[in-house]
């Protein structure tokens, strides 16, 4: 790998402080839930909003999320990374609480409650790129290679798992709903995801074994000249495309699976409801394996992460595919295990992926964590925010032109699958530009 900031040997944070950052993400993802999940359903059910106005506030954090970047060089130019994340999930469970007022005062007042709401997500999305990024580059400098696999895994399914956890104890405690017991609920949904977090980060930067590394030369430079070492590198220029689109055509489906299940299989919201959750227990499944595979290979056996990259993508390009075919055949195909395929599949190379990425993070000659980190996850947000949108408005337009709901969905779900097919062929070529990269570092020693 090109760079002087690479581990060399043992060392840095050991699997109770990697369990303790998952903590962090599960925070993170459970206030994050209240923006994207909760407040949704509140806007269009029982406050009868369109629903463009709760997907533009969610688009609208995805698109705050672009000075990622900005945040992670600036915990990079910083001795510690624990007053970032920290005060960035401060600044998003406050934004989190303001969304809440914001979304009751659109019922009295819509000028000034939206107004609020715009104001709101800003501050989740500026909370998330903060802390976020912040965390996942302490992570990044503070874990060993064989490690960050297992890692990845552990924190993302942390992550998902504080969603899951906070939107049951959520949505049971909001039965019967008034806008009272809806700031009830939010408010002890932050305060305790952020008493988590700050248990969670007390003396664990501090404390920690320091993870034996060549470190970059000279200071961090600014955040232009950063940029410009970051993009100048063929590998990070790939694997920026990679993750905008893998992320493109993995969140594609977020919008249109259960609506789907309803149109074509006849499934009542419940069976679209237990559908998603069984796409989701492949995504968990999938995160499992590949953090024990990504993590017990390496070193022992000539594979690397991105084999388990490649392998994912294709997998969910081949999962789409079914669900394209299932579009046609309609009920009588295995949609239930088709699903759950494809949720295995992208959780195999989301993991990996994230630990590929955290590898490259202390790739640069001169740049730090944070602002690589920044990057790669602003070019995810990019995706999160459009692929949702595209996948839905997809479907909407080719329902009017094809007059055909099991036509419409096979034409989105194929361009899914063509998707993932250029994500491998990314993941492939910045491969090969390591592998080159690294016989010239050879050849010159």
């Amino acid at each position: 790998m090109i760079g002087s900031a690479r581990p060399l040997a043992g060392g840095g944070f050991g699997w109770f402080s990697i369990i303790r950052l998952g903590a962090v993400q599960a925070s993170i993802g459970a206030i994050v839930m209240l923006a994207t999940s909760l407040l949704n359903r509140v806007m269009v059910v029982e406050y009868a909003l369109v629903a463009a106005i709760p997907a533009g506030l969610v688009a609208w954090h995805y698109a705050v999320q672009l000075t990622r970047p900005l945040w992670g060089h600036g915990s990079d130019m910083g001795r510690r990374r624990t007053p970032w994340i920290i005060g960035g999930v401060f600044l998003l469970g406050l934004g989190g609480l303001l969304a809440v007022t914001a979304t009751v005062m659109i019922a009295d007042d819509f000028g000034l409650g939206l107004a609020l709401a715009i104001v709101a997500f800003s501050m989740i999305g500026a909370g998330v790129g903060a802390g976020g990024t912040s965390m996942l580059a302490l992570l990044a400098s503070g874990v060993a290679p064989q490690r960050r696999a297992a890692a990845a895994a552990v924190t993302w399914i942390m992550m998902v798992a504080g969603i899951v956890i906070s939107a049951g104890v959520a949505g049971a405690l909001l039965d019967p709903f008034s806008p009272q017991r809806l700031a009830m609920v939010a408010t002890g949904v932050v305060v305790v995801a952020f008493a988590v977090c700050v248990i969670a980060m007390f003396r664990l930067e501090t404390n920690a074994p320091r993870l034996e590394r060549e470190e970059p030369k000279g200071p961090a430079p600014d955040f232009k000249a950063a940029i410009r070492e970051i993009f100048q590198e063929q590998e990070a220029r790939r694997f920026t495309a990679f993750i905008f689109v893998s992320m493109l055509a993995y969140s594609m489906q977020d919008l249109i699976l259960e609506p789907f299940a309803g149109l074509v299989f006849s499934m009542t919201p419940g069976e679209s409801t237990s559908l998603a959750g069984m796409q989701h227990g492949g995504v968990l499944a999938g995160m499992i394996i590949a953090g024990i595979g990504g993590s017990a290979f390496a070193g022992r056996m000539p594979v690397e992460l991105r084999t388990w990259i490649v392998a994912g993508c294709l997998g969910s390009a081949l999962a789409l595919c079914g669900l394209a075919v299932a579009a046609q055949v309609g009920e009588g195909w295995p949609l239930v295990a088709n699903v759950f395929a494809l949720g295995f599949c992208n959780g195999v190379f989301a993991v990996a992926s994230i630990g590929a990425m955290m590898g490259l993070a202390g790739s640069g000659e001169n740049t730090r964590e944070g602002i690589r980190m920044g990057v790669w996850g602003a070019s995810q947000a990019i995706a999160f925010g459009t692929g949702g949108l595209l996948g839905a408005v997809g479907v909407d337009i080719a329902r009017r032109v094809q007059g055909q709901d099991g036509a419409a969905f096979q034409l989105i779900f194929a361009a899914e699958a063509a998707l993932f097919l250029v994500a491998a062929y990314l993941a492939i070529r910045a491969a090969s530009t390591r592998t080159r990269a690294q016989a010239e570092l050879v050849g010159v020693g």
